[in-house]
């Protein structure tokens, strides 16, 4: 399975915990947010002010 810019954070870091790395690496504190429940990776990358597909691009990188 492909991460998307649609999916949500909680869903990402708990199907591919290598992940987490990546988004403290993005100055993206997901792991311990209470956002990355509800918020996608699009909308959280947004926030943040990161390029998404960037972002997905490097996420998938790691998950694999």
């Amino acid at each position: 399975m492909k991460i998307t810019k649609d999916m949500l954070i909680i869903d990402i870091i708990n199907k591919y915990e290598k992940t987490i790395p990546m988004f403290m690496a993005f100055g993206m504190g997901c792991v311990g947010c209470l956002a990355a429940k509800g918020e996608s990776v699009e909308q959280a990358a947004a926030v943040h002010g990161i390029d998404v597909d960037f972002l997905i691009e490097k996420l998938n990188e790691v998950a694999e």
